[in-house]
């Protein structure tokens, strides 16, 4: 069945993520999509899309009746179509609530601040998660039911509850942890994903709710114990916890995937200098060519190495980055290409940021 995904705020890395999960993936343009899966798929692992949609035959109208609800509809309706705004949405609606009182039902319709609801709105209303409740999503002639929308509370508990945190050696977000680990492609259940740099364990965290085994190393032993706190506080899954160097250590087999993000170098509030871009990057490049050498030796073939390196915003407007592409063939790697996205658009980053992070995708030869 073909659904349809509401792109998040990075759409292009939204794209690598759908394409490693699913086949058929269509890029529309803006931030949707549309790809195929024999099985409904899940928002809540999926970071890098905010609504999940599928399609309605017979339009909006014919779907309500359908649903014969005996108390009062919630629902709101997205545009997303060329030149949609928010009165041509909020019409549309009271368009569908009279609809309805015409066949004996009732309905509260949503306001709409924009042409398309927000995930917040979407969120708190429960639209897509409770009987009657339905977000109703206009592409040009084509019309969508909301299945899911990101869990917004839970992604924010997930982050700011964790017991033990590191502000120093910078937060990982949980959205793209969920991305790091769905770019490695479909896992098994109970697969063992590792995270050579593992910090305080939100890589780890995310490939347990996912159902898989987490297997984490980090060269600080002080870190290492803030992983194990927090993954004790999540409560569930499996996971292994060790102190190594990633660019030395011997791991327990079977790894089936690595995801990671590694040492992005001092913070920095301002575009550095070139002198001192240049001996960031002295200083970090070893790191990751060594891991990379490393974990070459001790993988099977085909697994997938997925990773988020440092990228410095220049004066220029363009960003620094570290070229270890230019090794992987030699180190024994495969870089992985997709459809709808170059390398280029694999970075993840907020505006003013001087930090941001490049993402790059490479399975063992």
């Amino acid at each position: 069945m073909r659904y349809l995904a509401i792109l998040g705020r990075l759409p292009k890395i939204s794209l690598a993520e759908l394409e490693s999960l699913y086949k058929g993936v269509r890029y529309l343009g803006g931030n949707l999509a549309t790809f195929e899966s024999s099985a409904k798929p899940e928002i809540d692992r999926l970071g890098g899309t905010v609504k999940l949609a599928e399609p309605i035959k017979g339009g909006p109208e014919k779907f309500l009746i359908e649903q014969n609800y005996t108390s009062k509809y919630i629902i709101g309706v997205s545009d997303y179509s060329k030149g949609a705004s928010a009165r041509k949405s909020q019409a549309l609606a009271l368009k569908l609530k009279r609809v309805l009182k015409k066949y004996g039902m009732s309905a509260r319709v949503l306001d709409n601040k924009s042409a398309e609801l927000s995930t917040a709105t979407v969120y708190h209303n429960q639209l897509g998660e409770k009987p009657g409740h339905y977000e109703l999503i206009k592409i040009n002639n084509d019309w969508y039911v909301g299945i899911g929308v990101q869990n917004i509370n839970a992604y924010r508990d997930r982050d700011q509850n964790r017991p033990a945190r590191d502000a120093k050696n910078g937060m990982l977000p949980p959205k793209l942890a969920q991305i790091l680990i769905n770019l490695c492609g479909p896992l098994k259940s109970g697969a063992t994903v590792l995270d050579p740099f593992c910090g305080t364990g939100v890589v780890l965290q995310e490939a347990i709710l996912m159902g898989r085994r987490g297997y984490g190393t980090d060269a600080s032993e002080r870190i290492v114990g803030f992983a194990k706190k927090n993954l004790e506080w999540l409560g569930k899954g499996e996971f292994k916890l060790d102190v190594g160097d990633a660019q030395d250590f011997k791991w327990e087999q079977p790894i089936d995937a690595v995801a990671f993000e590694g040492y992005l170098g001092p913070p920095m509030s301002q575009p550095p200098a070139d002198i001192k871009m240049k001996s960031v990057v002295a200083d970090i490049y070893p790191l990751y060519y060594h891991t990379l050498r490393n974990l070459s030796s001790q993988l099977e073939s085909g697994t997938p190495v997925v990773m988020a390196l440092p990228a410095w915003f220049r004066p220029d407007g363009h960003y620094r980055r570290l070229n270890i592409l230019d090794e992987v063939d030699k180190l024994g790697y495969n870089v992985i290409k997709y459809t709808n996205t170059s390398q280029e658009d694999l970075l993840y980053f907020r505006d003013g940021q001087v930090v941001a992070r490049e993402i790059i995708v490479l399975r063992k030869k």
